[in-house]
């Protein structure tokens, strides 16, 4: 399996958890949703909030986590934590 880089955004509790706005994280090229969502959580520290994050895909909101995803080195990930309405 061919593994790629692509650089995460954190936003709110995400940032304040992972400790960084953004980082550089080695996946493989091909993924399930759910397995990559998995990954992230565990290399940033993200456990506490798990059940209520969303992740975007170059902008795109990953709606349905049994799908495979296809990332490409440079790709965009971004970790959004529970959104409050006001």
């Amino acid at each position: 399996m061919v593994s790629v880089d692509v650089h995460v955004l954190f936003f709110a509790k995400c940032r304040e958890l992972a400790q960084t706005t953004r980082s550089v994280f080695t996946v493989p090229s091909e993924i399930k949703a759910a397995d990559l969502l998995e990954q992230l959580v565990l290399r940033f520290g993200l456990t506490t909030i798990r059940h209520n994050l969303i992740i975007a895909h170059n902008e795109s909101y990953i709606e349905n986590l049994n799908e495979s995803i296809i990332l490409k080195d440079g790709d965009e990930l971004a970790v959004i934590p529970p959104l409050s309405g006001g």
